[in-house]
């Protein structure tokens, strides 16, 4: 018996060690990389951090103070620094000439881990979530439907629901009463994107308490708390303290919803093309983004019907509030500065001449002006602050060798502000974007829609709405709660704010 065990033990010596070998070789080469990896890194200029913690501590504060906190660290240390965040580092990016070796590359179109936080919403094969493999053919297969011909038939849509906006700040702002406009807008756009993406109404401006309109509004502050607390980004602490069990009932309602939708409509476009050759006498109805999509998907065979339901909900989170932070925050400028207001005024009134008609595409190209105010609203108040990647290879950038596999946060609120681009960059002033100006600027200056490849593929549709808002019947003014500014925040996908409150008065 004695002499069967040794002979056992000898068996599976041989094995056991290979893999005990094997395991030491991987830890050697994993132990390599950190070492080269924070050797690397340790190059980089930055902030010094605490053994283990790094920079963690300095960064847990209120995400009202990380912007202001992140602009002086770039005075610091300049456009390219590092900080640790724990174990894992950070290269934060603020100058147009470093990011420009990022965005502009084919190679580094990754996103940062912080873009998984939105995979339960909005999958993992969608446009703006996409890895680097599956991005360029979804990409691709996009394209067409952001085409401008198909985008002009969605005009009417944006002026028939701004005009409801207005009469409804008209409303609440009777009795020259502060009102906080940001509600009004962001149900104003969601009820347009809604409309344009899905091919149906949610009445968002007249039933803001809708459970569809609060599940979407309450994912997003979900998703914003998880990107900005450490701890949650831990699967494990996120359920046990409920916010699994709340995301779970969230998802529920919106996928619910939007799948319902994508049913009717394949259903709808299922029969169109069964008896289109009958019906070729009649108008044909305004296509939505969904019945696009359905075309790419008919017969199962590029779209499968949960990749449909992904990029219908991607095109509602993302259209209505990237386009609704923006006109927020061009409406408090707005109201910040008077002489501006009145040049808008006077601008869109020589188009319109008073009338009430819907924005043409005609009318769009004739806002000189107003196009330049947007764009300095963009270049403050960014709809994206800052963009993350992720290294596929390494990098050299400023004579710093970044090693593959490392996150890359380009910051826009801060790139934006680079006083060698954008003298007195404070200060709001619309004519920075004249010809004459910006002639000789960096092409990685301005990036409000990022840039390169992987830039965002709804930039034209998001101009188009917010321009085509039509002139409002009040006069924009105000400013933040108690007199003071409003606060930015941010996020990945969203930018935050403080209320902005105004006060409106109809224009005589």
């Amino acid at each position: 018996m004695a002499g069967k065990m040794r002979a056992d033990d000898g068996r599976w010596w041989v094995p056991g060690s290979v893999t005990l070998s094997l395991l030491a070789l991987l830890m050697l080469v994993w132990y390599w990389r950190r070492r080269r990896m924070v050797r690397l890194i340790n190059k980089l200029p930055g902030p010094p951090g605490l053994p283990l913690l790094g920079n963690a501590l300095d960064v847990n504060i209120d995400i009202v103070d990380l912007f202001p906190l992140g602009c002086l660290v770039t005075r610091e240390f300049g456009p390219m620094f590092k900080v640790w965040l724990g174990t894992t580092p950070l290269v934060v990016i603020s100058g147009a000439k470093q990011a420009e070796v990022i965005l502009s590359s084919q190679k580094h179109i990754q996103k940062s881990h912080q873009y998984g936080f939105f995979h339960p919403w909005l999958g993992t094969t969608g446009l703006f979530v996409a890895n680097a493999e599956t991005w360029p053919q979804r990409r691709k297969l996009l394209t067409p439907a952001f085409h401008l011909k198909v985008l002009e038939q969605f005009l009417e849509v944006f002026h028939r629901q701004s005009v409801k906006m207005v009469q409804k700040l008209g409303e609440a702002a009777e009795g020259g009463k502060l009102v906080d406009v940001f509600p009004f807008i962001t149900n104003c756009t969601l009820d347009a994107i809604c409309e344009t993406t899905m091919g149906c109404s949610i009445n968002a401006q007249d039933d803001p308490e809708s459970e569809y309109v609060e599940a979407v509004h309450r994912m997003q502050q979900l998703i914003q708390q998880r990107m900005l607390i450490v701890w949650l980004q831990l699967d494990v602490v996120f359920k046990a303290l409920g916010y699994g069990k709340q995301q779970e009932s969230l998802l529920k309602t919106l996928h619910s919803f939007t799948r319902a939708i994508v049913k009717k409509r394949r259903k709808l476009f299922e029969e169109q093309r069964r008896y289109g050759a009958d019906n070729t006498a009649r108008k044909k109805p305004r296509l939505a983004f969904l019945d696009l999509l359905l075309e790419y998907s008919a017969d199962g065979a590029v779209l499968s019907e949960e990749s449909v339901r992904e990029e219908v909900d991607l095109f509602v989170f993302a259209g209505h509030d990237t386009t609704a932070v923006a006109i927020n925050w061009f409406l408090y400028l707005m109201g910040r500065h008077p002489e501006a207001q009145a040049k808008v005024h006077e601008e869109l009134d020589s188009i319109f001449k008073g009338s009430d008609r819907a924005a043409t595409v005609e009318d769009l190209r004739s806002m000189r002006y107003t196009e330049n105010c947007i764009k300095e609203a963009l270049r403050l108040f960014p709809s994206v602050p800052y963009i993350g990647r992720v290294l596929k290879e390494d990098v050299t950038i400023d004579g710093y060798l970044i090693p593959k596999d490392t996150t890359i946060f380009i910051f826009n609120y801060a790139l934006h502000r680079d006083a060698s681009e954008f003298p007195d960059p404070e200060k709001f002033d619309p004519d920075r974007f004249l010809p004459e100006n910006s002639a000789n600027r960096h092409p990685f200056s301005y990036i409000p829609f990022s840039a390169g490849p992987r830039n965002c593929i709804g930039s034209d549709p998001f101009k188009r709405e917010f321009s085509s808002r039509p002139p409002a019947s009040g006069a924009w003014g105000g400013g933040g709660k108690r007199g003071d500014d409003p606060s930015f925040r941010g996020g990945v996908g969203e930018t935050g704010w403080d209320s902005v409150w105004a006060r409106l008065s109809k224009r005589m």
